[in-house]
């Protein structure tokens, strides 16, 4: 053994050299994208950093909008300009329809709509029963009194607030407003209330869960791995969903124990959902699992992202008294000052619109949407996407980009005044839904809530922030995970406006 150790820096060299070699050797072989050299075993997981939207984005002004890394042994594209997402996600969609699961999330993704393969029967089943009886226009209209009456309750839990001079947190009170709504739907009851503490603990397990899911993951990255958990992701995943299916089953066996007593039907989703548990042929099409993922998904991502997109719009608005005064100018010249919208209004309301727009432009919920895998070896521009590639669309990039954007860092909603943009994937430049079959089912109730929250706010209250955050400006920092939310909740204080 001593005899070798002259030669062990020349065997490390030659190593190396034959590494990186062969790294050049491939990537031509297969032509792929262009992107950072590789390390070797971590390949470029050292470039991420805790904000991969902004060092993914930052990577892409020196290699392309379609780029190729390594990360770990999984070789990943990353999108980030409004033509190549449209090859992916329109051009070439049924390539890229099938999402790539995270290890953490492996035993939900079984029975969600949100993970399941695209040609999957259960996710057809799943995703026709959200499109026609959740979703759909009619049955959205049919149940504007239940949004207008969550609202009301919003509006008067802030005006007791108010008339305290306590401050809110905006982002928690829009947060339970969004479950109560969602639970009205489902199951026909709220599950808490503004004055419970009950609505904070539901917000920090899905909190968590967005986070966690989001969060980088070994077993991710060295698929190997998968087995041993090292970083405990799956099993710190799988105890938080275990919190929210308690409270759903709850739900679940006692509307069961309802029936079994003759009492009549509620017609809610949930009795929607137990008649069409059996199918024509006797067979279990929704068994209890399959409810448990279908309310995890609605809640989690139905509740947290409106929550998220308000409560950055009025951090955005608070610092820019002029897009404010704006704001509220239209909404009393449209709707009257101290009433709430009505849903029918939205349209009269150009500016609330971009207000809405220009949020998500800047902080989109879903910073690299949620990825895609190859299901072939396809050819996009020119390069080779390898089937089972991992794909990822940094649409925060595709915000922040000034080939795109005037003065794109600056929260300027009146530049939407003169663009049509409607979220449904026409325009690529903006697309927080996803786009093509796997465009998210829930945006029609999203966009809808958003305004009629955001719009209430800014016409029933005027807003200001705390003394101490107005002399030491606005912590922006951003909390990576699923969803892009904001790391130090904002606190402001409303007054009655008059």
């Amino acid at each position: 053994m001593a005899e070798l150790l002259p030669w062990l820096p020349w065997l490390m060299v030659s190593f190396l050299a034959i590494y990186f070699l062969d790294l050049l050797l491939h990537a031509r072989r297969h032509n792929l994208p262009p992107g950072p050299r590789p390390l070797p075993i971590i390949g470029s997981l050292h470039l991420l950093g805790n904000q991969p939207h902004r060092s993914l984005a930052g990577l892409a002004k020196t290699y392309g909008p379609l780029m190729s890394l390594r990360l770990g042994t999984v070789t990943t594209m990353v999108v980030s300009s409004p033509d190549v997402a449209r090859e992916f996600l329109q051009n070439h969609d049924a390539v890229f329809a099938t999402r790539s699961v995270p290890n953490a999330a492996i035993k939900h993704a079984k029975n969600s709509v949100v993970w399941l393969p695209s040609n999957s029967p259960r996710w057809r089943t799943l995703r026709k029963i959200l499109g026609t009886e959740l979703f759909a226009p009619h049955r959205l209209d049919a149940l504007q009194h239940l949004r207008r009456e969550k609202v009301q309750q919003l509006v008067d839990h802030i005006g007791r607030l108010a008339g305290e001079g306590s401050p809110v947190e905006v982002g928690l009170v829009v947060f339970t407003t969004m479950l109560n709504l969602l639970s009205c739907t489902i199951f026909s009851r709220d599950l808490t209330t503004l004055d419970d503490h009950q609505s904070k603990e539901f917000h920090e397990v899905v909190m968590e869960i967005m986070e966690a899911a989001g969060r980088p993951n070994l077993s991710d990255f060295f698929p190997a791995l998968t087995a041993a958990d090292l970083q405990g992701c799956r099993r710190r995943l799988e105890k938080l969903f275990a919190q929210l299916h308690r409270a759903f089953d709850e739900e679940v066996d006692q509307r069961l124990k309802s029936r079994n007593a003759g009492q009549p039907q509620k017609n809610d989703f949930l009795d929607l959902l137990l008649n069409a548990a059996v199918g024509d042929n006797g067979a279990v099409v929704l068994d209890r699992d399959v409810l448990r993922s279908m309310f995890t998904d609605l809640f989690a991502a139905g509740s947290d992202t409106s929550s998220s997109t308000v409560e950055w719009a009025m951090v955005e608005l608070l610092q820019t008294p002029f897009a404010m005064a704006i704001a509220r100018d239209e909404l009393r010249r449209v709707v009257g000052l101290r009433r709430n919208i009505e849903e029918s209004d939205i349209c009269k309301l150009p500016y609330l619109q971009a207000v809405v727009k220009e949020t998500i432009r800047l902080h989109p919920p879903g910073p690299l949407l949620l990825p895609r895998q190859a299901e072939k070896t396809t050819k996009i521009m020119g390069y080779t996407i390898p089937k089972g590639s991992r794909v990822l669309i940094n649409i925060w990039a595709m915000g922040r980009d000034a080939n795109i954007w005037a003065e794109p860092e600056k929260f300027k909603p009146e530049r939407f005044l003169d663009k049509t943009f409607d979220f449904k994937s026409g325009n690529f430049e903006l697309i927080p839904f996803g786009a093509g079959r796997r465009i998210c089912p829930g945006m029609p109730l999203a966009i809808r809530m958003v305004h009629l929250v955001l719009g209430s706010l800014l016409n029933q209250f005027k807003w200001k922030l705390p003394d101490e955050v107005e002399r030491n400006g606005v912590d922006m920092t951003e909390k990576f995970g699923v969803t892009l939310v904001k790391a130090v909740p904002l606190c402001a204080i409303p007054t009655h406006a008059v």
